[in-house]
């Protein structure tokens, strides 16, 4: 599973470790430092941890070895001997992010800093089509991307836009409906040269996403548009996920019990109204970048809206959070759009009068970008 915390959670200080524990504990100290406040003296380390210069010293070194850091050419000018700064190692272990989503797949590499590399995406149509081809064409990018980057990528994630258990098995995907019971990291594993591979769910990662890179809330619901409807959930800066991880199917809360069906097999989801396709459909409209002179533009992006505000006010009356992030293709429909789902919200929220709703401020990508990070982070985590 990705690493769920808004920041590295590399250790605490003062806390005791077992004895063949310390080590690696101290380890995972140093870099949390690093990565708090790169470039960094050892002697910043040592003040900043309590542990003494010459342990510092000896732990950075072995940090060097691995190459998870870099040292910078000593600071000339100052007084006293010149120390070498040391930053996180730009060409050390990088983590690979694999999107797999109902009309498309996407593949990045991340650096130990979580600067993006490289990335590329594929239009590949996967609702009633075989997981192999699905896996086959991100093999494809992800070699494309590896090679591009040029650096040691040491694990993937994969993003779906289903439930996924704590096992990785994809229990329920609506839009996808052959990847229900799919084991993506054993068959997308021997694809990658025997790369370690986990799955997550997209519109988590995407929530993930709005807390590392957009400084996003500690509470916060983090809304996925697309051809499915998703969300994340953010709660105390920490993922929350639900019993079996199945937290977040906003997409399927009924808004209107005599709708039209759905593939989950109900009637009347948020998605059949809200959804990519059930708002093209609306509008009459081929794509979104058509959507706006559209013949029956206004009418539909009203009823998504109405729609979406009915959904959100019962999770924000169920979860109190006070933040509501619209990403996906949600981020394009525009601030005037944004304040009429926010209205709506607001007309049935019964004991918030703050509640913000936002667009995400990420480009397109955010879940990926976070899949590939989640893997350098635990690097990071767990030296």
């Amino acid at each position: 599973m990705p690493d769920e915390t808004r920041a590295p959670a590399l250790g605490v200080r003062g806390s005791r470790a077992a004895g063949g524990d310390v080590r690696r504990h101290n380890l995972a100290l140093v870099l949390r430092e690093v990565v708090r406040a790169e470039p960094v003296s050892r002697a910043a380390i040592a003040g900043r941890t309590g542990l003494t210069r010459g342990t510092v010293s000896s732990l950075v070194e072995e940090l060097l070895d691995a190459g998870l850091l870099d040292e910078l050419a000593a600071e000339r000018g100052a007084p006293g001997r010149p120390a070498s700064p040391l930053q996180l190692n730009r060409s050390g272990p990088a983590g690979l992010g694999i999107e797999i989503e109902v009309d498309h797949v996407a593949a990045c590499v991340v650096d130990l800093t979580g600067a993006v590399r490289a990335i590329a995406r594929l239009a590949s149509d996967h609702r009633d089509r075989d997981p192999a081809l699905a896996l086959a064409r991100v093999a494809e990018l992800a070699r494309a991307v590896r090679a591009e980057a040029a650096l040691p990528v040491v694990g993937a994630v994969v993003a779906v836009p289903g439930v996924v258990g704590a096992d990785g098995v994809v229990v329920r995907a609506p839009n996808l409906p052959r990847w229900s019971g799919a084991d993506v990291g054993p068959l997308l594993t021997p694809l990658l040269g025997g790369l370690p591979v986990t799955t997550a769910n997209e519109a988590d990662l995407a929530a993930l996403a709005e807390l590392w890179f957009a400084d996003g809330p500690p509470d916060a619901m983090y809304v996925s548009g697309g051809v499915g409807v998703g969300a994340g959930i953010v709660l105390g800066g920490r993922l929350f996920r639900g019993a079996g991880g199945r937290a977040g199917e906003l997409g399927h809360v009924v808004v209107d019990a005599d709708g039209p069906a759905c593939r989950c097999g109900g009637r009347g989801c948020l998605e059949q109204t809200a959804g990519l396709e059930a708002l093209l459909r609306a509008a009459g409209a081929a794509d979104l970048d058509a959507l706006p002179d559209a013949p029956r533009a206004a009418a539909a992006l009203d009823g998504a809206a109405a729609a979406l505000g009915v959904a959100l006010a019962g999770a924000v009356n169920l979860l109190d959070v006070p933040v509501v992030v619209l990403g996906g293709i949600y981020s394009r429909l525009g601030a005037a759009w944004c304040d009429d789902v926010h209205a709506r919200l607001c007309e049935r929220v019964v004991h918030r009068s703050d509640v913000a709703v936002r667009l995400s401020t990420l480009a397109p990508g955010g879940a990926l970008r976070a899949a590939a990070a989640s893997v350098v982070r635990a690097r990071l985590r767990s030296p």
